[in-house]
């Protein structure tokens, strides 16, 4: 009777002993899953932030070179819908990045865009247009760097 009972006893220990590795490497293997999906994640959100930013710095270029080739005469048929055309582009991208990233990017942006709009559309003052913008977009690039890589 003891060795059954001692038998017993050591196919209970067997089996619970058993049950707790493959439990522990469950739920190892569940943490090592959830993290490599966060990780995978934010790779996709910093990837996505990397996109959004580079096609406002596109958007805002070609805004720049709008305000640059501006002629006299505003109502050209060739300058005047290509200009409206790339202001677009511009609010849409600037209003992207409202959306995906930070505040602490979104500011910058919305003043670089701001500007670019002044140049694009105001009457000019002696001021060269680089030299206008080049406050807001060297605070926008220094933004975007750091930017890229904060959690939105």
């Amino acid at each position: 009777m003891l060795a059954s009972v001692t038998s017993l006893f050591g196919v209970f220990l067997g089996g619970g002993l058993s049950f707790l590795v493959q439990r522990t490497t469950q739920r190892s293997a569940e943490r090592v899953e959830v993290t490599r999906q966060t990780s995978a994640r934010a790779a996709a959100r910093r990837d996505e932030r990397v996109a959004v930013i580079r096609e406002f710095i596109a958007q805002a270029q070609a805004a720049e070179r709008a305000a640059i080739h501006r002629p006299d005469n505003w109502d050209s048929d060739e300058w005047y819908p290509a200009a409206q055309s790339s202001m677009d582009s511009l609010w849409v991208a600037e209003r992207t990045i409202h959306v995906l990233c930070a505040p602490s990017l979104h500011a910058p942006a919305r003043a670089y865009a701001e500007a670019l709009n002044h140049v694009v559309w105001q009457e000019r003052t002696g001021t060269p247009v680089w030299e206008y913008l080049e406050p807001s977009r060297l605070a926008f690039l220094n933004a975007a760097r750091q930017g890229v890589d904060d959690p939105a």
